[in-house]
């Protein structure tokens, strides 16, 4: 089992930026790559972005790519998702995700990932 525990939401005016952080425990050696998500009211889970474990493959969604960064600490086990920029419309729930497949190609695919936290609120006003 892994649990993944997000931290670092809030709420901030539209420019701004966040850092948010996801802490891996428990058998992360299993892990092959992290993702971020978000779920915005009445719409469906999105991918933000990814990052494989093991050699840091990045992979980003168009909405964010240029204004986000995903990026891993090993030895801490956690995973950072630096928000710059930030729009009204990246107001969501963002949740962390492990995925132990090491398969490539499924990375924004969140029914793949096995193991996922409990979300941060991430709120952008105009």
């Amino acid at each position: 089992q892994v649990q993944l525990v997000e931290s670092g939401g809030g709420l901030v005016q539209a420019g701004d930026s966040l850092r948010l952080s996801c802490a891996a425990s428990g058998r992360t050696f299993s892990i092959y790559t992290m993702g971020w998500f978000r779920q915005a009211p009445g719409k469906e889970r999105e991918f933000v972005a990814a990052i494989r474990w093991s050699g840091g493959s990045t992979y980003y969604a168009d909405s964010v790519k240029d204004r986000f960064t995903i990026s891993r600490d090993n030895p801490k086990n956690t995973v950072y998702l630096q928000m710059n920029s930030l729009k009204p419309e990246d107001t969501a729930v963002y949740y962390c995700a492990a995925d132990r497949d090491s398969s490539y190609y499924r990375e924004k695919i969140a029914g793949v990932y096995d193991y996922w936290g409990q979300g941060t609120q991430v709120t952008v006003s105009s």
